[in-house]
């Protein structure tokens, strides 16, 4: 039956496409609405179709569409600084000074040597633009996977007689797909710059490599209920801070080995395509909150594989020994402080918790970045300091191989031994790897020792 135009809808329908895909660049958002009955801001269709054309542009112009990450600086900055209060002359002063003493005080607290480059206060623009990069890292292959999962689907549901109105759109999918992902990411990187307070709050290492930086902001919003003197409060962010990017600077393998961790785990998670299915199958476009709650929720995200628990062990492990280094050296820095006690447990809470973004940074990559293990590893690292030193401590992390065990956190009795026996000139009992590596060094392993049955590699089944 054709409309009061005396144009069939199906008509009208491929006459969008053809504009969308190939047409003049310009659609006519009241006329979208028309047509499929939805009762949609024009403004906002305009501003959706637009970026649909410069993903389309961007799929037929690169033979395989990468995602683009604009849509999720945008919408990060866009969060930030319409909420960003600038930094004042006397903010900045104020954490000046705090960082210069907290550097001074970390002098006596540990070996690990300063930062070359000055710690500063930054806005909450500033935080996104420095931390972007490793946010879309982490993020690429859930992006990807939603990506993939959307084109598949495309390509199973559509009918036979459709295949010819949307052939070659699945690459403008993927593109399209991965595009949506990225602006839902920008949009909570945009939230937890209102949220954290220095640049190593979230524990993993976002800040460029040996920077330090507080949000005096943040800093001022997390400070007002607390009934802390704001001086003391700032020696102790400063000398957290400090501490942190410390760390990573002086073990220059540590932030590449937090990073793969993490991105090792993302590389596992696919998308649950029941549950994809089930959204599109119920999906009303004029009411598109039921997505973005399906991509904060987690819905779309499967529970996590055999795999992939191993590997947040791992990484949750690594986590929790950062941060308890940087707790007992932190500790100790600040003893001079009346109300160290009060803000290293309200830290600690901090952590433990997250916040409302990092919570839904957490379920739109399926990855919590709290250690679980903060606590013992902390308990760990104040024996191993009684027991042999802030030097001995310290040197551990100078090299991966030397670096305490998960074992060590539960029980940091033989770690201490190995050390001390170190501190008196003892070499190690050897181990059974220790007895391989020096036999192959000295000839006696041949091939019928190594317990290789195959040596020519594996046979057809």
């Amino acid at each position: 039956m054709a409309d009061d135009e005396g144009q069939r809808p199906e008509d009208e329908f491929q006459e969008l496409l053809r504009q969308l895909f190939g047409g003049d660049g310009t659609i006519d958002p009241e006329q979208l609405s028309k047509l499929s009955g939805m009762n949609v801001d024009p403004a906002m269709m305009q501003q959706m179709m637009q970026q649909l054309q410069g993903a389309f542009a961007q799929a037929g112009n690169d033979s395989d569409p990468q995602i683009s990450w604009d849509n999720a600086k945008r919408a990060a900055l866009h969060i930030a600084n319409q909420s960003d209060r600038g930094i004042t002359s006397g903010n900045r002063r104020d954490l000046d000074q705090a960082f210069t003493l907290a550097t001074l005080w970390l002098g006596e607290a540990t070996t690990v040597s300063e930062l070359a480059t000055p710690p500063q206060a930054i806005t909450r623009g500033a935080w996104v633009e420095k931390t972007l990069d490793v946010w879309q890292e982490l993020a690429q292959p859930v992006a990807g996977s939603i990506a993939d999962a959307l084109t598949s689907a495309l390509d199973q549901q559509v009918p036979e007689e459709m295949q010819g109105l949307v052939e070659g759109a699945g690459r403008l999918m993927r593109s399209v797909g991965g595009s949506l992902f990225a602006a839902q990411l920008g949009q909570v990187v945009g939230q937890l710059s209102t949220e954290v307070v220095s640049g190593g709050d979230v524990g993993i290492p976002v800040m460029p490599a040996g920077e330090a930086a507080i949000l005096p902001q943040n800093f001022a919003d997390f400070g007002r209920d607390l009934e802390i003197p704001e001086d003391q409060l700032a020696l102790y962010i400063a000398t957290r801070e400090l501490a942190h990017a410390r760390l990573f600077r002086h073990a220059k393998w540590l932030r590449l080995d937090v990073i793969t961790q993490v991105t090792e785990f993302a590389q596992g998670i696919h998308v649950d395509t029941d549950a994809l299915e089930d959204l599109a199958g119920r999906f009303d476009p004029s009411e598109p909150e039921e997505l973005r709650r399906a991509l904060e929720s987690g819905a779309l995200l499967p529970a996590h594989s055999p795999l992939q628990v191993a590997a947040l062990g791992r990484l949750e492990n690594l986590l929790a020994m950062i941060e308890g280094w940087v707790d007992v050296v932190t500790e100790d820095a600040t003893s001079r402080l009346p109300s160290a006690d009060r803000i290293a447990e309200t830290v600690r809470r901090r952590r433990a918790a997250g916040g409302p973004a990092e919570k839904a940074l957490g379920s739109l990559v399926g990855l919590e970045l709290r250690p679980r293990r903060m606590r013992e590893a902390a308990a760990m690292w104040r024996a191993v300091t009684n027991a042999v030193g802030v030097a001995s401590r310290d040197a551990l992390w100078d090299y991966p191989d030397l670096m305490p065990t998960a074992e060590d956190i539960d029980d940091p009795a033989a770690l201490i031994a190995r050390l001390e026996a170190r501190a008196r000139g003892e070499e190690p009992a050897p181990d059974a790897m220790d007895d391989a590596l020096a036999k192959l060094l000295a000839g006696e392993i041949d091939d019928d020792d190594t317990g290789d049955e195959n040596p020519a590699g594996p046979q057809p089944v």
